[in-house]
């Protein structure tokens, strides 16, 4: 039976294609609003099997209110996805460039194209979302406007890739979890790759000492992130995703860290995305 997911969007965007990419084209999925109402109909068995959450882009950064979501939510890790980001511009069958007047997708989407757009007399018309900018075109049967989404966008909505990668940086990355409820029991082969959160007990060089334990027993430190902790001044948390050969060799470090940390929690161990 095909999976059924929550993501943030409509269908259409690069969540469903970073679904698809990673539980293949027959997954059924739950466009979502915001990444709260993802997480939410995640942790829900009766609404779905789980969820994909995009949490960094290789531009934009870290997307600090979803470690926060994971943080507070009854979910686990199971899978990453990196995705490259490339932006088409979409038009309803027939229209020329030289027919095109405006515009259409999510700010994110144009400041990404703007090179691009700059050589062009176009308005730029900002939307909440850019599957949702080229579903509005084919219903609309604009013979003006063009939306900048995705190709998934252009196969589902029955439009025309007129000018293909117009996406200034060609080097970007969005990298999306893989959410599903804590108590399945998937199983994950093969995993080399582990999302922790900890808290040190704040003295000098406490965090120091945890990373030279995690570089000392060979775990290679992908990702090290800030996170600070609700009702302190300014405390924080860390989360750290690990790099490892074996299973072994993270548990072995993250016996050897305990001691160092205040509180210490595993949020997925998985097999890294970008093998």
């Amino acid at each position: 039976m095909p999976k059924r997911v929550s993501i943030q969007g409509y269908e259409g965007s690069f969540h469903q294609v970073a679904a698809r990419q990673f539980f293949g084209e027959d997954v059924e999925v739950i466009p979502c609003a915001t990444f709260r109402e993802v997480v939410k109909i995640a942790a829900n068995k009766k609404e779905s099997n789980g969820g994909v959450m995009a949490i960094e882009n290789s531009i934009a950064g870290s997307i600090l209110p979803n470690y926060t979501l994971l943080q507070k939510g009854n979910l686990k890790i199971v899978g990453e996805v990196y995705l490259p980001i490339k932006q088409h511009l979409l038009v309803n069958p027939g229209v020329r460039l030289e027919d095109i007047k405006e515009v259409h997708s999510h700010h994110m989407a144009i400041q990404q194209c703007m090179e691009y757009l700059d050589k062009q007399e176009w308005k730029l018309v900002e939307t909440e979302d850019t599957a949702l900018s080229a579903m509005h075109i084919h219903k609309k049967k604009s013979h003006h406007i063009a939306a900048i989404a995705s190709s998934l966008a252009a196969d589902l909505f029955e439009l025309e890739i007129i000018a293909a990668n117009i996406h200034t940086q060609k080097s970007n990355y969005t990298r999306f979890w893989i959410l599903e409820r804590k108590e399945t029991d998937t199983v994950i082969e093969d995993a080399n790759k582990a999302s922790v959160n900890f808290e040190t007990d704040h003295t000098k060089g406490s965090l120091a000492k945890v990373l030279s334990k995690i570089a000392d027993g060979g775990i290679n430190l992908s990702k090290l992130q800030s996170m600070p902790i609700a009702g302190t001044n300014f405390k924080y948390s860390f989360h750290a995703d690990m790099e490892f050969d074996n299973i072994k060799q993270f548990d072995k470090v993250l016996n050897t860290i305990k001691p160092l940390t205040a509180n210490i929690t595993t949020y997925g161990i998985y097999k890294n995305g970008k093998q």
